[in-house]
């Protein structure tokens, strides 16, 4: 028994719903970690919530998302006393600071 038109169209439409939902918890973009002129590392479409940590130390990110990030020299985005965060919108590039230290992880900014 074929399935009718309006079942179809509801279903596709469920389907659309279910998919731009999904969107609103991704950063769409790359982000780009390097440390001196050596790459160290790529993501894509990370989830915005949650801590993300590099797999060393970097000294320049590029965020090539349309989301801003906050740049942490922990490798779980706390701030070490007497420290600070690094705010680095997006899209752009950031370049960690000599006296800071170098960056170690990063979480979204809240929008």
């Amino acid at each position: 028994m074929p399935a009718s038109r309006s079942m179809a169209a509801l279903t596709g439409i469920a389907l659309l719903g279910l998919a731009l939902t999904a969107c609103d918890d991704q950063a769409n973009g790359q982000i780009v970690a390097h440390n001196g002129d050596r790459h160290v590392e790529t993501v894509s479409n990370l989830v915005i919530g949650g801590c993300h940590r590099f797999p060393e130390g970097v000294t320049r990110v590029d965020n090539y998302t349309t989301s801003s990030l906050l740049m942490y020299t922990t490798p779980d985005c706390t701030v070490p006393r007497g420290g600070a965060s690094a705010y680095l919108d997006g899209p752009s590039a950031g370049e960690a600071v000599e006296a800071t230290g170098l960056w170690r992880s990063f979480s979204f900014a809240p929008e």
